[in-house]
């Protein structure tokens, strides 16, 4: 007997210690190539990223301090199918983690099966004896539970507890990409508002300037050349204007969509108030670049591509579960719950597949190259967070250089358009010269509202490169730490 205790013992202790085996790789993080100290194009220092998506980004868009677009932002948030999708994705990775997770406990049943059996008259080996027609009353309860010697099971769980994380970083992903979008939507439509106020000022000069000349060349100054000219500048003028209030439309249509509102019932009133470009600080931490949430969602699936290793390499070792019942049986005599009645089973299960013509190497095989292949997104998706963070760095950067420098062409451009006005009424030029300077006034201004929208853009992405933003406040401590 005390060998028998000494038996049970060791072979409890054996599969306690196997229980706490586990057949995946030891994980690391996927190597990268060598990464310079700063950024190339602000000298900003930083560090290798590691996921850090669950860091609070707050409501990055009010360093543009616009009411309006605050409520866009706000509305997509609630309305936005996109996200909406999204964040039920995240719910089903959540779901199918809860699903494996059951695995890693034992199970339950209970059943009841009171039936009515009629026998066959030719059944083999019938005893004469033997009702035609009986009854069979069976109720218990059964048990099982895998022991999961080989950490499969554990190793399905990590697995999916990873691709819940990295819906998760999918979600928030989603949510930073949209409000980048509706952000960059909303300052190209307010700089269709400022440029159309350029060209209903640019109609009303170019009005007076025909009436001027329709006034010449009544009184024989003028020749109808000159009419004609200004008659197709101000036409040319009135056409830029349709052109640029249609895109303004298309541009109002896609806000909508984006906040869950019909396009037809949906509308912005004009506002030709600048906005400005935020400063982005000088000292931006490295760590903003830790919180692109698509880095942490390719840095978890490499994590779950891992463990699938474990999950297939546990499949070459025998599976051993342990399963029993307990209940009561009778053919509808008596008490059910009688003593006599009751049966039970109580064993274990092993098993173990001796051939597959290669399945399990195969699955092994593809495990290994999903590994790979995350690893490889993975490393491709830091590279591109990388190059999206120098690329908004050097727009931001040379698109203000050439925004000041337009700025003097528009000023250059105005006085042009002024001398040669000036020296149309005087009769020193004709009608040609004016028509040149007003082409290159308007063309002048028109470029510059563009260069003022593409800056705006490009903080709006740069901050989505980053990962999020800086709030305000956030902008101010930062400035007042540097000693600006």
């Amino acid at each position: 007997m005390q060998r028998h205790a000494n038996r049970l013992l060791v072979a409890a202790t054996a599969i306690a210690m196997l229980g706490g085996c586990s057949l995946a790789p030891t994980y690391h993080t996927p190597a990268l190539p060598p990464m310079p100290a700063s950024f190339k194009e602000a000298g900003t220092a930083w560090q290798v990223a590691q996921p850090a998506d669950q860091l609070p980004r707050g409501n990055w868009w009010t360093v543009y301090s616009d009411d309006a677009l605050s409520q866009l932002e706000g509305k997509l948030d609630a309305d936005n199918p996109g996200l909406a999708a999204a964040l039920a994705r995240y719910d089903t990775a959540r779901a199918f983690e809860s699903q494996l997770g059951s695995g890693l406990f034992p199970s339950l049943d209970f059943s009841a099966n009171p039936q009515r059996d009629r026998q066959s008259n030719n059944r083999p080996l019938r005893g004469s004896g033997q009702p035609d027609e009986y009854d069979a009353d069976t109720a218990g309860v059964s048990a099982s539970f895998d022991l999961d010697l080989w950490g499969r099971i554990r190793n399905e769980v990590s697995e999916g507890h990873a691709q819940s994380q990295a819906a998760q970083a999918d979600l928030a992903s989603a949510k930073l990409s949209l409000e980048a979008q509706l952000a960059d939507d909303y300052v190209r439509l307010r700089g269709y508002d400022i440029q159309t106020g350029i060209l209903q000022n640019t109609l009303r000069a170019y009005q007076r300037a025909l009436d001027l000349t329709e006034n010449r060349h009544a009184g024989g100054i003028a020749s109808g050349m000159d009419v004609s000219r200004a008659q197709a500048q101000l036409h040319d003028a009135q056409a830029q204007v349709t052109e640029v209030m249609a895109q303004r439309a298309l541009t109002e249509h896609a806000i909508a969509a984006l906040i869950g509102e019909p396009a037809s019932s949906f509308s912005l009133a004009a506002n030709t108030q600048q906005l400005q470009v935020p400063v982005t600080p000088p000292g931006v931490p490295s760590t903003l670049l830790e919180r692109r949430p698509d880095i942490a969602a390719a840095e978890r699936r490499v994590f779950a591509a891992n463990a699938g290793i474990g999950v297939a390499r546990a499949a070459f070792f025998p599976d051993l579960s342990l399963s029993g019942s307990y209940g009561f049986q009778n053919t509808g005599f008596g008490n059910l719950l009688g003593i006599g009645n009751r049966f039970w089973s109580l064993g274990p299960l092993a098993t173990l597949n001796l051939f597959d013509a290669g399945l399990r190497r195969a699955q092994l095989r593809q495990a290994h190259a999903e590994f790979d292949e995350a690893s490889a997104d993975y490393r491709q998706v830091v590279l591109a967070a990388f190059r999206d963070v120098e690329d908004n760095l050097v727009l931001l950067r040379d698109l203000g250089v050439e925004a000041d420098q337009e700025d003097q062409a528009v000023v250059a451009a105005q006085k042009t358009q002024s001398i040669a006005t000036n020296r149309y009424r005087e009769g020193i030029v004709n009608y040609l010269d004016v028509v040149t300077a007003q082409t290159a006034a308007l063309s002048a201004q028109r470029d510059a509202q563009t260069l003022r929208t593409r800056r705006l853009q490009a903080s709006v992405d740069l901050i989505r490169a980053l990962g999020g933003g800086w709030t305000r406040e956030q902008a101010g401590m930062v400035a007042q730490a540097s000693g600006k």
